[in-house]
C-alpha cells in the first residue's frame, strides 16, 4: 500500500527529532562517540542513526574526528551559531552587559538560562580580581542548585515547576534533599524580590547573585548573575544587587518590559 502524505510527513517529522537529538546529545556529551555508541546512549535504532549521521556528515552538521568512524560537532554548526549571535539582541546586550558587570565590580558575571528541565550558563566574563571562579558554558545543572533557578521557572505555576523538575534534582550537592514546597516558596519570595541571593549549592566558598531579564510579556527568559567570594559577596551585597538590576532592567526595556522602580530602590 502507498504511503500516505500524512504517514510521509510523520515519518519526516520523525526523522527531524531524531536528528536534533543527536546533535543535542553531542553537546552535552562534549566527545566524539561512533554512531552505534550514539544509537545505544540514546536509545534508538542503529540503522536510523547511521542514516542520519550520514545525512549530518554530508550537510557539515557533523565531522569525522579520530579517523575510527568517531563524529563530533560539525564546523557549520560554528557559522549558524555566529549568525544567529550577530542577529540576534538579547545576546550583544547581555554579552555588553557582562562585560560592564565584570569591570564594574571585578567579579564573574554570567548570563544564565533553562535548557529544557536544566539551568546552564549561556555566557559568562570573568572578573579581574586574582581569584576567579568560572563555570562551564553550557553544562546542565538542575535548577534546584542555581539562584537562577528561582527566577526562571517563576512565571510558571506550581504544577507547572513540579512537572518540569525531575524529583531526583531536588537532591542537593551535600545529599540531602529541598522540599519541593520550599523550593517553590522561594521561588515567589523571588519573584516579589526581583531577585535572589544564597550560598552557592554547587561551590565551596562561593555565594552567588542573580536577577531576572523579563520579555514583554513578563516571562522570565534569562538571568544576569555574579558569582563571588562568599565573603566579599556578603559583604557588597546591596552595590551588586544595585548594578546588577541596573543592567537588567536596561536590557528587559530593550524586551519591551520594565521593572518596577519599587524593586531598584528596595533592596534589604
Amino acid at each position: 500500500m502507498a504511503e500516505t502524505v500524512g504517514e510521509t510527513a510523520s515519518r519526516r517529522t520523525r526523522g527531524l527529532d531524531r536528528a536534533f537529538e543527536i546533535l543535542e546529545f553531542l553537546r552535552v556529551k562534549r566527545q566524539s562517540m561512533r554512531p552505534n555508541e550514539i544509537a545505544s546512549e540514546i536509545g534508538a535504532p542503529r540503522s536510523s542513526v547511521y542514516e542520519l549521521v550520514n545525512l549530518l556528515l554530508s550537510h557539515g552538521m557533523l565531522d569525522y574526528q579520530g579517523g575510527d568512524g568517531r563524529v563530533n560537532l560539525g564546523r557549520r554548526l560554528y557559522f549558524l551559531g555566529t549568525a544567529y549571535a550577530e542577529q540576534f539582541d538579547l545576546m550583544r546586550e547581555c554579552e555588553r552587559m557582562l562585560v560592564h558587570l565584570a569591570e564594574e565590580t571585578r567579579e564573574t558575571a554570567q548570563m544564565c538560562v533553562l535548557e529544557g528541565k536544566k539551568y546552564t550558563v549561556a555566557m559568562m566574563r570573568e572578573g579581574s580580581r586574582p581569584f576567579r571562579i568560572s563555570s562551564n558554558i553550557g553544562e546542565l545543572v538542575s535548577i534546584v542548585w542555581t539562584a537562577s533557578g528561582r527566577l526562571l521557572v517563576s512565571h510558571l505555576s506550581d504544577q507547572q515547576i513540579l512537572g518540569l523538575i525531575p524529583q531526583e534534582d531536588f537532591i542537593l550537592p551535600n545529599g540531602s534533599r529541598m522540599e519541593p514546597a520550599d523550593f517553590i516558596a522561594q521561588v515567589r519570595q523571588a519573584s516579589r524580590d526581583g531577585f535572589f541571593t544564597f550560598n552557592s549549592e554547587v561551590e565551596n566558598f562561593t555565594h552567588c547573585f542573580a536577577v531576572p531579564i523579563h520579555q514583554a510579556d513578563g516571562a522570565c527568559i534569562a538571568t544576569l548573575c555574579l558569582v563571588t567570594p562568599r565573603e566579599d559577596g556578603l559583604r557588597n551585597r546591596n552595590s551588586y544587587l544595585t548594578s546588577l538590576l541596573t543592567a537588567a532592567n536596561e536590557v528587559s526595556e530593550k524586551l519591551g518590559f520594565r521593572i518596577e522602580p519599587a524593586k531598584l530602590a528596595g533592596i534589604r
